[in-house]
């Protein structure tokens, strides 16, 4: 994770981020802009997920007959520790 680091010392800004440096100081106006992108990946294909019936610790499961992952009550933390059929 990439880390900026912003100080103020008598008028002075720096900016340290990923080994390099940038000072700033005043009367100089100048404007630091700082970004970090966040990871990319590509979007899911054919991925379709059914959660509308959800509850409190539902675990996502296929099901064949629809072709959908789904989460409901079905299948749940306590269902499968409980008694689970594995």
């Amino acid at each position: 994770m990439t880390s900026v680091n912003v100080t103020t010392t008598n008028n002075t800004v720096s900016v340290t981020g990923n080994g390099s440096s940038v000072v700033v100081q005043t009367p100089v106006t100048t404007t630091v802009t700082a970004t970090t992108v966040g990871p990319q990946g590509a979007a899911g294909s054919n991925f379709s997920l059914e959660q509308s019936a959800r509850v409190d610790k539902s675990i996502v499961y296929f099901d064949s007959a629809s072709s959908q992952f789904r989460a409901d009550a079905s299948i749940t933390q306590t269902t499968l520790t409980d008694g689970g059929n594995f």
